[in-house]
């Protein structure tokens, strides 16, 4: 198992490269850096997109400050631009930054953002609590629910309950989470009919004020409403993995051989399925987790006006803010790869019949 993971630990290197070299290259080709940000706002044009759009023609766009290809700098000194692409770093090939930055990020130095006057990884940790509350909680409840009706589900297939219960495991299914975000907004966050939750936030203004209890509360308040939104998909899909993962286990011999030896059937569905049903579903816990954390917050976020990871990374994009852009992709790619590593780690441990090594061979 150890030369296993150390080959996975090794692979992550050319992986992430791989990654930040394909990103770094589609940059190159996107209109609108970081210099055109700056110039449009300097020539209050609000960002670069109106200054595009305002230019006219392709020779208003190119004939900017002398000798410069930003669109929208004319009329600002040549030596302005030149500062500005000293300090951003553009004076150099794109090959030359892009060693530089790798460099840095093998040290864990990820610069600090262009527009705000703070580290990457400072940001990073400072909008994290959003991300982690969205994607713990969720895939918390998510297993939760989705066990117990998974298992309920494959002991009574074919009955009423179970065909009740995929009618519901379809909707939720098919709902997407931000039209289910925005639905339990307007039913219970003042849109139309009740005023039950807040709108936005994860604690109220008086937060410090409060008693221990009344922070919690004030926090399971708050957070009621876009974890519920961000957990009707994946609740859906584990609750199918698991029956379909049950129902495996029960047709198989050792089932029919511990019901014939006269053990209860509670005793062969948790003492002997359990085990063997229940290890796709609990190892995949991680990567179940980093789905969630990542997948789809942006929309929710927004929704529900909280100022985390997903938007963060929007707001980067949009501003052309580079080092938020790849300083991000490259700690949360190697989240992902490692999170991938820890998920064969909890097969293992929930199973240590499961060899990769013997596998790979």
């Amino acid at each position: 198992m150890g030369a296993y993971i150390l080959r996975r630990v090794l692979l992550i290197i050319p992986t992430l490269i791989g990654i930040m070299v394909i990103n770094f290259v589609l940059v190159q080709f996107v209109p609108g850096g970081p210099i055109e940000q700056i110039v449009a706002q300097v020539k209050g044009q609000g960002d670069v997109f109106q200054g595009f759009a305002g230019s006219g023609d392709a020779g208003n766009a190119a004939a900017v400050a002398g000798d410069s290809d930003y669109a929208g700098a004319r009329g600002l000194p040549p030596e302005f631009i030149e500062e500005l692409e000293r300090e951003f770093g553009f004076d150099k090939p794109p090959l030359e930054r892009f060693f530089s930055m790798m460099w840095n990020y093998m040290r864990l130095d990820f610069g600090d953002s262009y527009f705000r006057s703070i580290s990457v990884i400072d940001l990073v940790l400072e909008k994290m609590p959003v991300s982690i509350t969205l994607g713990l909680w969720s895939t918390l409840i998510a297993y939760v629910i989705s066990i117990p009706m998974g298992i309920g589900k494959a002991v009574r297939d074919g009955t009423r309950f179970d065909t009740w219960t995929s009618a519901l495991v379809i909707v939720a299914y098919a709902i997407p989470g931000f039209l289910f975000g925005i639905l339990l907004l307007v039913l219970f966050a003042g849109g139309s009919y009740w005023q039950i939750f807040p709108l936005r936030g994860l604690t109220s203004d008086n937060w410090e004020s409060l008693s221990l209890m009344g922070k919690v509360v004030d926090y399971l308040w708050h957070i009621a409403l876009p974890v519920t939104a961000s957990t009707i998909s994946a609740f859906a899909t584990l609750t199918l993995l698991t029956k379909n993962s049950f129902l495996d286990e029960i047709k198989k011999h050792y089932v029919m051989t511990a019901r014939a030896k006269g053990l209860s059937e509670a005793r062969v569905l948790y003492g002997h399925v359990f085990r063997n049903a229940m290890l796709i579903v609990i190892a995949g816990f991680p990567a179940v987790f980093i789905g969630v954390f990542f997948g789809g917050s942006l929309i929710i976020e927004t929704i529900f006006s909280l100022d985390g990871l997903g938007r963060l990374g929007f707001e980067a994009a949009v501003a052309r803010d580079y080092p938020v852009i790849f300083g991000t992709l490259f700690i949360f790619g190697l989240i992902g790869l490692v999170v991938g590593i820890l998920s064969d780690l909890m097969y293992v441990f929930v199973d240590p019949r499961i060899d990769f090594e013997k596998r790979e061979g």
